[in-house]
């Protein structure tokens, strides 16, 4: 019943700029509104707390039931004349801030269509940084719960409590306020107030929709570029630490997290490699290769896909590149998608202290995150974790095959979309309306996979969860 209510925004956008597209957003608002009513009355005076148990599948009906819901405009709407498939594929990869789209012809659909677009990233991105800093680290499978002696609130709590209404209100504080600043940023740029917001709410959601076919392109501002380049490397950080620099006025959390430091340097290091290779192979000037290769990098590695080239057509050593910088993703903690940089670091520092056991095999080597040891359970589950990431991976590229797509197009429309990266390479470069419709349902159930860090959708399928 709540999220009815963002269909309304649209209806607003669609009467100030006159675009006669405002019925599909009130069906759509009525049908919402009074399905959950339906089955919220006949419960509604029931009271009793949240058990673990319902909080995995809360979680994981966050994104299904709703973005199964998001997809009536564009089922109801004339103009985007979207086909049940292709809305609900629109609707999940906008709320999962995937960024893959089926729309082609974005510059002439009406603006309330667009706007709605862009708002659906930007739920799902404030969704997905309360329920991983607030609810996942309790379930004990979110990459949150590393920061639990550090973190304020119902982080430290190892049951859900009214306490997480404190958390969630100061993360939506800052993510609103980083909104606020990075749409003011646009607009001085040179945005229109229209695209201002629009990619406000799709880059701090590291969403990756754009209101034009060419996406970031379509500006042609190297001032717009680099704004776009600083509040994406801002968004994939873990909004913990802009919380807390905020209440600090500080930036000694981001000089001490170890994170985030690797973080930064990942992104150092591939910016590196790809502007050198795109200037030495002569493909731009150095002020262009520059400009280039820091955006690609940081808009692919934190998974938020916009896109200034046609980074698919560069040489083949840097599409890959980028792909698998992508498979790193954001911080824990952040709207970004991917395996998330903390846990490439621990299996990073697990592999270097097996090599030193080598050496010294009767040595006792604790494995330190900063200057805090680092229990080997967190280990395991961060080595489970991956392991059942790469399977599912695999399960879900031979799924894509066998609707007779390509190799490259099926791994890498794989990697695009469990990581919530949006663009791929050969036939889904641009967008994946060409591919079958059995291939789309099998990548909504990768955003799905990908979004909820794959044991919280993977958990409702076993026996044990449903028993009593």
């Amino acid at each position: 019943m709540l999220f009815s209510i963002t269909m309304l925004p649209p209806i607003a956008v669609s009467f100030w700029y006159a675009d006669h597209a405002h019925t599909p957003f009130l069906a759509a608002f009525a049908i919402t509104f009074l399905t959950g009513a339906a089955f919220w009355y006949p419960v509604h005076k029931k009271k009793r707390d949240l058990r673990t148990r319902d909080g995995f599948l809360i979680t994981a009906l966050f994104w299904t039931v709703l973005g199964s819901f998001g997809s009536l405009p564009f089922i109801l709407s004339a103009q985007s004349s979207l086909s049940i498939t292709d809305a609900i594929f629109e609707s999940l990869s906008g709320l999962t801030t995937t960024g893959a789209t089926v729309i082609t012809g974005l510059d002439t659909l009406p603006k309330s269509i667009l706007y709605y677009r862009q708002q659906l990233q930007w739920f799902g991105g404030i969704g997905i940084i309360v329920i991983a800093v607030a609810i996942l680290p309790m379930l004990g499978i979110g990459g949150m719960q590393l920061y639990r002696a550090e973190t304020p609130g119902p982080v430290k709590d190892s049951k859900l409590t009214p306490r997480i209404t404190e958390t969630a209100k100061a993360l939506f504080l800052t993510y609103s306020g980083l909104t606020l600043i990075c749409a003011i940023s646009y607009w001085l740029a040179g945005m229109t107030w229209f695209d201002a917001i629009g990619h406000s709410f799709s880059t701090i959601a590291i969403g990756g929709f754009s209101t034009h076919d060419a996406s970031i392109a379509y500006f042609d501002s190297p001032l717009i570029t680099l704004l776009c380049t600083f509040f994406m490397v801002v968004s994939g950080a873990n909004f913990a630490l802009h919380y807390f620099t905020w209440r600090s006025r500080s930036i000694r959390h981001y000089i001490v997290d170890p994170e985030f430091k690797f973080y930064l340097s990942l992104l150092l290091g591939g910016t590196l490699l790809v502007c050198g290779y795109l200037y030495l192979n002569q493909m731009y000037s150095l002020e262009e290769a520059l400009l280039q290769g820091v955006f690609q990098v940081v808009s692919i590695a934190t998974t938020t896909g916009f896109t200034t080239a046609e980074f698919a057509s560069w040489p083949t050593f840097l599409p890959w590149l980028l792909m698998f910088m992508a498979f790193t993703g954001g911080c824990a903690g952040s709207t970004g998608g991917g395996v998330k940089v903390i846990r490439v670091l621990l299996i990073f520092k697990q592999g270097l202290r097996e090599i030193k056991r080598l050496i010294h095999p009767n040595a006792i080597i604790p494995l330190k995150l900063g200057k805090k040891p680092v229990d080997d359970r967190v280990i395991e589950a961060v080595w489970g974790f991956f392991a059942v990431y790469v399977t599912a991976y695999i399960i879900i590229v031979l799924a894509l095959l066998a609707t007779e797509l390509d190799f490259l197009t099926a791994f890498s429309a794989v990697g695009a979309c469990i990581n919530n990266l949006g663009p791929g390479l050969g036939d889904v470069a641009v967008n994946y309306q060409n591919i079958s419709d059995t291939a789309k349902w099998i990548l909504c159930a990768a955003m799905l996979l990908g979004r909820l860090e794959v044991f919280t959708l993977l958990v409702l399928f076993t026996p044990t969860f449903w028993r009593r």
